[in-house]
């Protein structure tokens, strides 16, 4: 069988953002598109001889034929086996675990994560290297460079193998090992949580409960692992098939596009406990009955109550969030005297920390979280930790979140999404702000008067590198803050996320709407960014 060498030349707009490589489906069809990528990876890798490659996917439309793709050009450039998911499928979470039980130098993941799919909907592709996590800005600045003078790709002239039958193929002397997708993942969570206290709870006839898959990647997993490991009814998983074009839907876990789960949690006879997950299994939602759990207050939940699962009874080397996240997590790492990180935007920032053993948990707020099992954020995780903590208290997952608002106080928090926006206005509102950074101490807008605000960068503890531009932050004398910063994940136009949070401690006030505890810091913001008139809308897309 031989190599064939495909001469191509540089597309533009091929730098990897916070989650990879994220086009619609038709740029990724346009002939050498993928392969120009993909050949750029392996080129960032170097010597890809004898080397252990894992491959796999969402399920959205392309992915299959993609990961065929990657197999022969794997093949071509000498890597000596890559483990490919059945069918090509691989959550994200699954993908981290299996480059670290089978010490590969990395693994690609086909997804474009919550975002649609379909023919017309997005594809995605990033790297993920061997310690499971994504890429370093030094490794994806490596790749974007050998994108913008690749030449060249290697492939094999070859029929594709069978991708749906679990075999070992040999192909140009690599060998091709098609793995169950699941039992590796599942085996690692059963390491990690008390299974037998979590079958208690579920196959308990009173317990009802739902997992919303969105007819994504963690349908067969949540199967697996909640309905036929831990006994939980037949149907607790819904939309559990993966589809191309995610059913129609919109595999985000949040309150919009969450609306059937949510609607079972809300109705006049809710659930106990309800939960989704997204396109590549790595966000979560968490809901107790008739109680939308916010992915903030979930990260310092669970971070009060680790003890209560088993690989972390002995404690917590540290917590990290992201900027924008509420700074619930951080009263919590107060109380327990452990280290508590802010970081940017993007879960490689967490993996140094992990890697150098300063962090056990982390999340963000846009319904991330996860620990140091892995190097991804992990859906299914969250929710099997919520269970675990659920089953070990003996009380509904509503009344844990209250009994820790009434420790801890709360630390309200919304986001509003602008999406599609014209990008020009909403870069130009972003610099308007920047530029009367300096200058806005002491201005008030509205009922409060702005007490500090920057542009947050990040110096890396471990290794000392430097990340600017994450992030317009403003603090208000109110204690509340707010973060502006435009979304790296989209496909088209842009999108405007606005954070805002504000402490509450007094135990009277713990129950209010948080967009009405946050309207003075909401009000103040618009008037001082102007958003609505940068973005042409009255309300965001999207509150969460």
């Amino acid at each position: 069988m031989d190599i064939k060498r495909v001469e191509t030349r540089p597309f533009e707009g091929q730098k990897p953002g916070t989650s990879g490589l994220r086009k619609k489906v038709g740029e990724f069809l346009q002939p050498n598109y993928l392969e120009n990528f993909v050949q750029s990876v392996f080129n960032t890798i170097g010597d890809c001889k004898g080397k252990t490659l894992v491959v796999g996917g969402d399920g959205r439309y392309h992915n299959r034929a993609a990961a065929q793709t990657i197999v022969r050009m794997a093949a071509a450039n000498g890597f000596g086996r890559v483990l490919l998911g059945q069918g090509g499928l691989l959550s994200t979470p699954a993908v981290s675990c299996v480059i670290r039980k089978y010490k590969a130098c990395g693994g690609i993941v086909l997804s474009a994560s919550h975002n649609p799919g379909g023919p017309d909907g997005d594809f995605g592709i990033k790297f993920n290297g061997q310690n499971g996590g994504p890429a370093t800005e030094k490794v994806t600045d490596s790749i974007y460079a050998h994108t913008t003078r690749i030449d060249h790709y290697l492939t094999l002239d070859s029929a594709d193998i069978e991708i749906d039958v679990i075999a070992q193929t040999q192909l140009a002397g690599m060998t091709v090992e098609v793995i169950d997708p699941v039992d590796d993942y599942a085996d690692l969570m059963e390491s990690i949580f008390n299974f037998d206290r979590i079958e208690e709870l579920v196959s308990n006839a009173r317990f009802n409960m739902r997992f919303d898959a969105m007819h994504a990647i963690t349908g067969p997993y949540a199967t697996r692992i909640l309905e036929r490991r831990l006994g939980a009814k037949a149907g607790t998983v819904m939309n559990a098939t993966p589809l191309e074009d995610f059913g129609g839907g919109h595999p985000d876990p949040n309150l919009v596009h969450a609306s059937e789960l949510v609607a079972l949690m809300n109705s006049d006879a809710p659930l106990a406990f309800g939960a989704a997950s997204d396109g590549d299994g790595d966000r979560n939602m968490v809901f107790g009955s008739g109680f939308y759990i916010n992915p903030c207050d979930s990260l310092a939940v669970l971070t009060a109550n680790a003890q209560l699962v088993p690989a972390y009874r002995e404690g917590l080397a540290g917590v990290a969030r992201s900027m924008p996240t509420s700074r619930a997590v951080d009263r919590v790492a107060d109380s327990l005297d452990i280290d508590c990180y802010e970081v940017p935007t993007g879960w490689k920032f967490f993996g140094n920390l992990m890697d150098a053993n300063r962090i056990t948990l982390c999340g963000e707020e846009s319904f991330g979280t996860g620990s140091n099992h892995v190097r991804e954020k992990d859906g299914l995780w969250a929710v099997l930790f919520w269970l675990n903590v659920v089953a070990s208290r003996g009380q509904p997952a509503r009344s844990i979140v209250r009994d820790h608002w009434q420790r801890y106080g709360r630390d309200y928090f919304s986001r509003h999404d602008f999406e599609d926006v014209d990008t020009d206005k909403a870069v130009a509102m972003i610099a308007s702000v920047r530029d009367r950074l300096g200058k806005l101490a002491g201005q008030k807008f509205g009922d409060l008067s702005v007490e500090s605000a920057d542009e947050f960068e990040y110096t890396d503890p471990v290794d000392g590198s430097v990340s600017t531009s994450q992030g317009l932050r403003v603090h208000f004398d109110n204690g509340a803050r707010a973060v502006m910063r435009l979304s790296g994940t989209g496909t088209s136009g842009a999108t405007l996320r606005v954070y805002y949070d504000g402490y509450q401690g007094d135990p009277s006030m713990l129950g209010q709407n948080p967009q009405r505890a946050l309207a003075p810091v909401i009000e103040a913001t618009e008037l001082l960014a102007g958003i609505k008139a940068a973005t042409g809308r009255t309300v965001p897309d999207v509150i969460t």
